[in-house]
């Protein structure tokens, strides 16, 4: 059983993670600073140590140097990359941001107390090298399907290379995501990650955008101005939709490429700079430059490593727990009680073949709650094409046995969304605050309904005072 030290000054939060720390199976001390938590107990008996950043009198990062081999996993409420970079570099060996998800603290904490412990049963000689090398891997996707695990690991490769790496998928499946994984799990965390859409830049400007030009080089060029590329020196340039680069500059892209130095529009030295990139696009490139309309030079260049991102209909396992993930986000975002999908909704969400992928299931999970006014997302609320959905019944009938016992099976603390886990969810949530006529019609059903599904999902009733 791991033994975890929690150091956290506001107490309510404070005995609340300690009481879901104790229900999960830990044994737990806790203080509200570094000098209590120095004072009153040794922290390199500890398992892990979960600190505040802000703390009185002392932060949180002074623990890390005073733990020595325990593990420090940082907390805060000021969330944001510089103090990420900022406490990771200072040796922690985690960071999350507080409103924190318990189902991803506790994965994280589980990570951190296992690499721990195997490391206490080590030789001396052999621990920091584990240590160096436990650093969780970070990425900010949502999904467990075979598609989506093969994902991490390639990403999880590639981020240990300086390899330029070409991002391959259609619009709304990521892309922007995995680069932002790559950069943040590479030795170039610490440094900035440029994000460009080539897409969205006049052509005219594209080339003073990305490699900047001297004053006076054209009309309106009033000062000298560093391109986004020298800007990303030392980091990560992510190119986005870099199919519509202009030819022009798809040149002087490949001379960075190749020599790893660039030249301000209007002037006449080259200057090096270091910068990793990554590109994106959801066209075939190789068909383009077939065609004339991308250099085939660059596209070899680019063409180094390459990641596929997998569309949504190739992963419907995940489906349900992106929904589930957006729908929770959509409540807290718009300040709304927390609601359910309907059955119909459900088989909807599963059987669409969401050309727009996890972009187009978002939006539709937002609108939905905008519109919402009983608790329960229907169907029409998603605004779908269903009736022009392109797949044939066929296709949705096997999707549908594929999905039924994932649905009974799944439970609110795995992220399900089968329709008796959110009556059942719902109920317990409010029933000491509403009646059964109230909670029958907050749910969109009879009382009778109501009874019945009390009945056979086993739904006490509230305990009369």
């Amino acid at each position: 059983m791991s033994h975890i030290l929690i150091v956290e000054d506001e107490q309510v939060i404070r005995f609340a993670l300690k009481r879901f720390l104790l229900n999960s199976h830990f044994t737990v001390d806790d203080c509200g600073s570094v000098d209590e938590a120095t004072s009153l107990y040794n922290l390199s008996e500890y398992d892990l140590i979960i600190s505040d950043l802000r703390l009185p009198g002392a932060p949180g990062t002074d623990l890390i140097e005073k733990a020595q081999t325990t593990p420090v996993l940082i907390m805060t409420s000021y969330a944001s990359m510089k103090s990420a970079v900022e406490v990771m570099k200072l040796g922690a060996t985690d960071y999350i941001a507080k409103p924190f998800d318990h189902d991803n603290m506790l994965q994280t904490i589980r990570q951190i107390t296992d690499n721990s412990a195997t490391v206490k049963e080590l030789p001396l000689a052999s621990k920091q090298k584990i240590l160096d090398q436990a650093t969780p891997v970070k990425n900010h996707f949502i999904g467990k399907s075979g598609v989506m695990l093969d994902l991490y690991k390639r990403i999880d490769k590639v981020s240990k290379t300086d390899t330029t790496v070409l991002i391959l998928g259609e619009s709304g499946t990521g892309k922007e995501l995995a680069a932002r994984a790559i950069h943040e799990q590479s030795t170039r965390q610490s440094a900035p990650m440029i994000s460009v859409n080539c897409a969205a830049i006049p052509e005219n400007l594209i080339e003073s955008e990305l490699f900047g030009h001297e004053k006076g080089s054209f009309t309106g060029a009033t000062s000298q101005k560093i391109g986004l590329i020298e800007a990303a020196n030392g980091g990560t340039l992510f190119l986005d939709e870099i199919g519509e680069l202009p030819l022009e500059a798809q040149a002087r892209l490949l001379r960075f490429l190749q020599e790893s130095e660039i030249r301000r529009v209007g002037s006449i030295e080259y200057k090096k700079v270091d910068v990793r990139l990554v590109a994106a696009t959801h066209r075939n490139l190789k068909k383009l430059s077939r065609e004339g309309l991308f250099r085939e030079d660059l596209y070899y260049r680019l063409y180094v490593m390459d990641i596929c991102m997998p569309p949504l209909r190739e992963r419907r396992e995940d489906i349900l727990s992106l929904a589930s993930t957006f729908l929770e986000r959509a409540c807290k975002r718009l300040r709304c009680e927390p609601a359910f999908f309907s059955e119909e909704a459900i088989r909807t969400l599963n059987i669409y073949s969401w050309p727009g992928n996890v972009r187009e299931l978002e939006n539709a999970i937002e609108r939905a709650m905008i519109l919402c006014e009983t608790g329960c997302i229907t169907t029409d609320l998603l605004g779908l094409d269903v009736e022009n959905n392109n797949l044939n019944e066929a296709v949705i009938n096997y999707i549908e046995r594929r999905i039924k016992p994932v649905q009974k099976e799944s439970n609110p603390q795995s992220g399900g969304l089968s329709l008796n886990d959110y009556f059942q969810r719902f109920v317990l949530e409010h029933q000491h605050n509403l009646n059964e006529t109230e909670l029958a019609k907050k749910l969109g059903v009879s009382r009778k309904c109501l009874w019945e599904k009390r009945q056979k999902l086993g739904i006490p009733r509230k305990i009369k005072a």
